[in-house]
């Protein structure tokens, strides 16, 4: 079976990225093929890298507060391309009263500031698959 794609994207207006870049060097380091899209990535941006590297899951960074706008926009998309078996997972700052919205949306895990690096990369594991 070939390697989990996951594409780690940093959406929106917020420049800071060190936990996108952790993460991402955490998940490669786990055995996933990790593609960074770099910063300010528009929800467009970020269905199309899915769809180009045939994606499996895509991660969220986001400390901007912009999820809630962010969220729906990319659900819309990925389901507009055929891509809903595609896992998404955000990191950030998340209120614990945003979850239950974006779970509704289709978002799969939301991990706030603290969680543990092995805890993502369990659920990854255990809810991705791979897209072959």
């Amino acid at each position: 079976m070939r390697k989990l794609r996951v594409v780690i994207a940093k959406p929106g207006l917020d420049g800071h990225d060190r936990g996108a870049k952790v993460i991402a060097r955490a998940l490669r380091d786990a055995g996933m093929e990790v593609i960074y899209t770099g910063l300010r990535q528009t929800p467009e941006q970020i269905v199309s890298a899915a769809l180009q590297e045939d994606a499996d899951v895509i991660g969220l960074s986001i400390l901007s507060g912009a999820h809630n706008h962010i969220a729906p926009r990319l659900m819309a998309l990925l389901r507009e391309q055929k891509l809903d078996d595609v896992l998404v997972v955000i990191g950030g700052i998340i209120p614990d009263s945003d979850v239950p919205t974006l779970v509704a949306l289709g978002v799969k895990g939301v991990f706030q500031p603290g969680t543990p690096m092995q805890n993502i990369i369990d659920f990854i594991n255990q809810h991705a698959r791979a897209r072959v």
